[in-house]
């Protein structure tokens, strides 16, 4: 697949050790956003998600960096409201 970016790596390596409808509930509505080197950015779809990412698997997700030759990079998720009516509102 040469047009994988490196959070579909990252995707990969969870993927083998995670029940597949876990895997689809949780990493099925993250989107890659960019990669600036020590930093990846992904989209989740909803806060409740990247909480539970957060909470549940930041370390699969080191690991999977380490196993892809990422050590030390740090996976941002950011939450990306698409289809949300109140677009006043700004979050960092």
């Amino acid at each position: 697949m040469p047009d994988a970016t490196v959070w579909d790596e990252v995707l990969s390596k969870i993927r083998t050790g995670l029940d597949a409808e876990d895997f689809r509930r949780w990493f099925g509505a993250t989107t890659y956003a960019s990669d600036a080197g020590d930093q990846i950015t992904v989209w989740v779809a909803s806060e409740a998600i990247r909480r539970h990412l957060l909470t549940h698997f930041e370390r699969a997700i080191d690991e999977a960096l380490i196993a892809i030759g990422r050590p030390g990079t740090h996976v941002r998720l950011v939450v990306a409201e698409f289809g949300d009516e109140d677009e006043d509102e700004e979050t960092s």
